[in-house]
């Protein structure tokens, strides 16, 4: 009986090791499933790394900072002399304050990184951006104000793309802020943003049927268009 019991409790722990490795399995095989596709042999020449980073302000303004890194994993000579591998070729700042409607109230930027030193004076045309909104058009107002050889490619890039982390930063942040006050969620009015944009907030797909029904095949009203 002593001997039944004893493979018994033996049996538990083994189905419990057995379940936690099929676990284990399940876990690694989908951590596993979200990369990409196994490489053929290759030798890393060229990395750039892009970071977006959104701050709430004690003034009820909201910064938005990017940084922007490049760097060859290898050697090379070049006007500056010979460049040793990881060297940045660019490293830049930028830093955008915008109040809730998306407005620019202040830019600035540091390029502690640059493969000449005229690129550095193209920081002072971003001064230009004061004033200017984000939203429909975005990449059409910087080109019109600092595009070409007004201002620096690199900088018109992390530009471009903080609009999309201030857009994933302001609006949920004020509506956590709303809940936390106890303050009605708002509603009505023309739908967010994001919707309609891709394929996932298409208005007559499944998510906006079930995460914001009031929006199921929204159209713009006609004679509006994305700048009113």
């Amino acid at each position: 009986m002593r001997q039944q019991r004893c493979f018994s409790r033996a049996c538990s722990r083994v189905t419990a090791i057995i379940d936690r490795g099929r676990h284990n399995q399940r876990s690694a095989f989908l951590v596993f499933a979200t990369m990409l596709s196994a490489a053929p042999n290759r030798t890393p020449l060229h990395t750039r790394t892009i970071t977006f980073r959104g701050f709430g302000r004690a003034d009820g303004l909201w910064d938005m900072e990017g940084e922007l890194h490049d760097a060859k994993q290898y050697s090379y000579p070049s006007h500056r002399g010979e460049v040793a591998a990881g060297t940045p070729i660019h490293h830049l700042f930028l830093r955008v304050t915008l109040d809730t409607q998306f407005s620019i109230h202040a830019i600035e930027s540091s390029m502690q990184h640059t493969p000449f030193g005229e690129c550095k004076v193209a920081d002072k045309s971003l001064q230009e951006m004061v004033g200017k909104r984000m939203g429909p058009g975005w990449r059409q107002t910087i080109e019109r104000t600092i595009g070409g050889t007004l201002g620096c490619t690199h900088l018109r890039e992390l530009l471009f793309n903080i609009a999309t982390a201030a857009f994933q930063t302001i609006p949920h942040h004020q509506q956590l802020q709303r809940v936390a006050k106890g303050e009605p969620k708002l509603e009505g009015g023309d739908p967010p943003f994001y919707m309609g944009k891709c394929m996932t907030w298409d208005f007559n797909g499944p998510v906006v049927a079930r995460v914001a029904p009031q929006y199921i095949g929204w159209s713009k009203p006609f004679g509006k268009t994305d700048k009113d």
